[in-house]
């Protein structure tokens, strides 16, 4: 029986993540060092766990409502008011999923047609194009450039839109560029999305990890761009949550109303302990975030000097906890350098390509790692271009 038959073209298709790949080799390999999984190392904070515990303990273990506890969605209004001035009524326009990349799949889902076109800016997020995929959608891609901060430029979006044109995703703060959209970037592009009638999937799960001294700004807060804009967000990156497997997304009723549809189908409610912990998250745990920020950027600081030093060229990335190092001078791909930096020096990082074709020529090194860590991996980074470079 050749069970390879019934299996469905789309899904066989798709491209295994390559964050994952390099992930599986280094769990197996002695002394190695990881450099490459985009995971907080802070546990979650205690009073956050303690929340989650003391919900266990009270034997609140049942369904919540498919869109999540009012309780939650409440507190997720008054964030998204106190942080960047959007009003979002509870019980219409938010809703609860199991961690950002739910709310990713379910907006596609909910708004494509067969043959719809979703703009997605690489290097990026690797679920953007496979979700888009899977619902049907014609992925066009953008290739962002290293001259530009791996921004999203006015004209490269112009140059992408078609009629079939439906969906923009904009992933900033960028994984794996750490590459950000400040206030004047969004507005740059505001009006031509609104000229063109496209909605936008506005990713902020880094939102709040940004180093420039100013807050980041949601494109929904622009004029005219929250009833066009569905925020996806969660609790992983920020409050060092990512196995408690929550997120949310806010946007325009009549978009949401669909995606709780196909996730009540699918999964029924996000988990109840989770949601619990997260309200103790947004009421409290504004010391945590900022301490970890600061934490985050000093060893932003520490890897950039690094590199320097080596003489590897790396734009100053203002988000999230990558850095994304060209490496063009050694004429590998990024697949053959960091193969090679496995092997020969037991470190893995994330080939560019993972995230893109444009990604080619450039590595992903997460600095979500203590600096002696850090310093151990870029130690070896260093002899290894040095060994390169001697040839």
């Amino acid at each position: 029986m050749d069970n390879k038959k019934v299996l469905s073209e789309k899904t066989v298709g798709l491209k295994p993540s390559g964050i994952r790949k390099f992930f599986d080799i280094v769990s197996e390999m002695k002394d190695a060092i990881s450099l490459g999984v985009g995971e907080p190392d802070f546990d979650t904070p205690w009073h956050i766990r303690d929340e989650g515990i003391y919900s266990l303990e009270k034997g609140r273990t049942f369904y919540t409502s498919n869109s999540g506890l009012r309780e939650l969605r409440e507190e997720i209004c008054t964030y998204m008011k106190r942080t960047q001035d959007i009003d979002y009524q509870w019980d219409k326009e938010v809703f609860i999923t199991v961690g950002g990349s739910e709310g990713i799949d379910l907006m596609f889902r909910a708004m494509i047609n067969e043959g719809d076109e979703v703009l997605i800016p690489q290097p990026s997020y690797v679920s953007y194009e496979p979700c888009a995929v899977l619902a049907d959608a014609v992925p066009v891609i953008i290739n962002l450039k290293n001259e530009n901060q791996f921004r999203l430029m006015p004209e490269e979006l112009e140059a992408a839109i078609t009629p079939r044109s439906k969906i923009l995703v904009l992933p900033f703060p960028n994984n794996p560029t750490g590459g950000i959209m400040e206030k004047k970037d969004l507005e740059a592009v505001r009006d031509i999305i609104i000229k063109n009638d496209l909605y936008v999937l506005s990713d902020e799960i880094y939102g709040e990890l940004t180093y420039t001294g100013n807050p980041h700004v949601s494109i929904a807060s622009l004029p005219g761009m929250k009833e066009r804009t569905v925020v996806v967000n969660g609790f992983s990156k920020a409050y060092a949550m990512t196995g408690w497997r929550l997120g949310f997304a806010c946007g325009p009723q009549e978009i949401i109303s669909q995606m709780v549809k196909i996730h009540q189908y699918a999964i029924m409610c996000a988990p109840t302990t989770s949601q619990y912990a997260a309200v103790e998250a947004l009421r409290n745990g504004d010391d945590d975030v900022r301490m970890m920020r600061e934490s985050y950027n000093e060893r932003r600081r520490f890897v950039l000097h690094m590199l320097s030093e080596m003489g590897i060229p790396c734009f100053e990335p203002m988000g999230a906890f990558y850095v994304f190092p060209c490496i063009k001078e050694f004429g590998l791909s990024s697949e053959e350098f960091a193969t090679r930096l496995l092997e020969e020096e037991k470190v893995a990082i994330v080939p560019g390509t993972a995230f893109g074709d444009s990604g080619e020529g450039f590595l992903r090194i997460s600095y979500a790692y203590s600096i002696d860590n850090l310093r151990k991996a870029l130690t070896r980074l260093s002899r290894f271009v040095t060994r390169l470079r001697e040839k």
